[in-house]
C-alpha cells in the first residue's frame, strides 16, 4: 500500500531566522514535511552577525557558513538558492520564483528579513553607495577598499561602527556620519557614548556628529557627501547603515495583514493559518524585533506548532545587547533612560575606563549600562527579569555580584 505523500512546507527566505525554525522543526519531526526553500541569495544559511569580521578580513565566507548546500541536501531539503519567491497565491496555495519555479505548499513560512534603509537623497544610486547587508555588499566594500582612498559611513548605530572599523582595518580613512548628537544612542546613554566615541577616535576614525546629509556628489561615481549646512566631505565609498525596515511586500501584495510588519499571533501565524512567520519581518504585540535571541524563541515557538506539539506561545522578554564594537567592551538592557520615578546610580572610572549606570524603581533595578567593565552584565539583566528587591545590596550593587553575594 503506498503511503500518503507528506505536506509540504515551503519557506520564503534563507536567512537565520526562516532556517533555525526548520532546525528546529527538524528536531522534533525530521520526516512529517516535503521541505522547499526559496532564498535571494545564491549560498547556503550563513550568519550575518559575522559580516564584520569577514569585512575586517578575520573570517571568510567558508568561516561564517551555518549550513552549508550538503546540509539541505542530507536533510531532504529542496534549495533553491539565488531565486526569491515574487509572488504568494494563497487561492491556489503556490509560490512563484524569480526564475519562473512553482511549488505549491500546506504550510507555508515567511521569513523575509527586512532591507537596509537608503536615505532618499540626491545621489543615493550612485555607484559607491552601498548598504552592509550581505556578503555581496561585504565583497563590494573590499574591492573599493582596494581602489579607493575616502570612505564615509552614513548611521552611528552598532552595523555603522562595525562597518567604519572594518573598512578602517582594510586602509581606508573612515568618517562616520551621524543625524544625532550621540553614538549608539538607542542602547548606550551620552557618557557611555562619550566614552565608545574617544576609544574609537584612538584608533583613527573620525565622527560628524548632528549632522544631516543633504546630498550625494558624483557623476560616474560618488565622490562627496555634502551636508544640509554647505559642508562637504570627499567620498569614494559611502555605506548607508541608516537602519533597517522590515521585508514585507511579498506579504502585503498575497493579501496578508501588516502594519510596520507582518502581524502575527502568539503561535506566530498569521491572519491566514496556514502561513507563519519569524524574524525581522514579523510583528507582534506592536514590536519588530532585530536581536537574535527573540527571533530564536520565536523559531522554537513556530516549529513546534509546525511539527503539531504546539501548546507553546512566544512571549516577549527584555532583552540585554553585548557589544563588542573594535574591541571595546559595552552592555546595555532594560530600560536605558528611565524615567518619572526612577533614579540612578553611577560609577565612573576613567583612568581604567570603566562607566557603570544602573536606572532604579523603587527597590529593584529596570535598566543598565555598562561600559568597559561588562562581567555582571547577565546578573544584572537577570535581577532586571526577576524584578528582584536589591535594597539590602544598593550600597554594594555598582561593584558587582561578588560583593553583593559575599556580603
Amino acid at each position: 500500500m503506498k503511503s500518503a505523500p507528506r505536506p509540504r512546507l515551503v519557506v520564503v527566505g534563507n536567512g537565520m531566522a526562516g532556517m533555525r525554525a526548520v532546525e528546529e522543526l527538524l528536531q522534533l519531526a525530521p520526516e512529517l514535511y516535503d521541505i522547499t526553500v526559496f532564498g535571494e541569495e545564491p549560498h547556503g544559511n550563513y550568519n550575518r552577525i559575522l559580516l564584520s569580521p569577514l569585512l575586517a578580513g578575520e573570517k571568510s565566507v567558508a568561516d561564517i557558513m551555518l549550513n552549508p548546500r550538503e546540509w539541505y541536501a542530507r536533510n531532504g531539503i529542496t534549495l533553491h538558492a539565488g531565486d526569491p519567491v515574487v509572488a504568494i497565491d494563497r487561492a491556489r496555495r503556490t509560490v512563484r520564483s524569480q526564475g519562473g519555479s512553482e511549488a505549491g505548499y500546506d504550510r507555508l513560512l515567511i521569513a523575509t528579513g527586512s532591507r537596509p534603509f537608503i536615505p532618499p537623497v540626491p545621489g543615493c544610486d550612485l555607484p559607491g553607495v552601498i548598504a552592509f547587508r550581505d556578503i555581496q555588499h561585504v565583497e563590494a566594500m573590499l574591492e573599493a577598499a582596494r581602489r579607493h582612498r575616502h570612505a564615509v559611513v552614513i548611521g552611528g548605530g552598532l552595523l555603522g561602527l562595525e562597518a567604519a572599523n572594518g573598512l578602517l582595518r582594510q586602509g581606508m580613512e573612515v568618517t562616520v556620519v551621524h543625524l544625532h548628537h550621540s553614538l549608539m544612542e538607542r542602547q548606550l546613554d551620552a557618557p557611555a557614548s562619550a566614552l565608545l566615541q574617544q576609544a574609537l577616535e584612538s584608533t583613527g576614525l573620525r565622527f560628524v556628529l548632528g549632522a544631516q546629509t543633504a546630498e550625494l556628489i558624483g557623476t560616474e561615481r560618488v565622490t562627496a557627501v555634502r551636508f544640509k549646512d554647505g559642508a562637504t566631505l570627499p567620498a569614494d565609498l559611502v555605506v548607508m547603515a541608516a537602519g533597517v525596515r522590515p521585508n514585507i511586500e511579498l506579504a502585503r501584495a498575497a493579501g496578508l495583514y501588516c502594519e510596520r510588519a507582518i502581524v502575527v499571533d502568539d503561535t506566530l501565524q498569521t491572519y491566514d493559518p496556514r502561513i507563519y512567520a519569524v524574524g525581522e519581518c514579523v510583528q507582534h504585540r506592536r514590536s519588530t524585533f532585530g536581536l537574535v535571541a527573540p527571533i530564536w524563541d520565536q523559531a522554537r515557538v513556530c516549529a513546534a506548532h509546525l511539527a503539531g506539539a504546539g501548546h507553546r506561545r512566544y512571549v516577549q522578554q527584555a532583552t540585554a545587547t553585548k557589544l563588542k564594537v573594535t574591541g571595546v567592551d559595552l552592555y546595555s538592557a532594560g530600560c536605558i533612560y528611565g524615567g518619572p520615578g526612577t533614579e540612578d546610580i553611577v560609577l565612573r572610572d576613567p583612568r581604567r575606563g570603566v562607566y557603570k549606570r544602573l536606572v532604579l524603581q523603587g527597590e529593584r533595578i529596570v535598566g543598565a549600562v555598562l561600559y568597559g567593565d561588562v562581567a555582571d552584565g547577565p546578573w544584572y539583566f537577570d535581577l532586571i527579569q526577576r524584578q528582584t528587591p536589591v535594597a539590602a545590596m544598593r550600597q554594594r550593587l555598582l561593584f558587582g555580584r561578588a560583593l553583593c553575594e559575599a556580603a
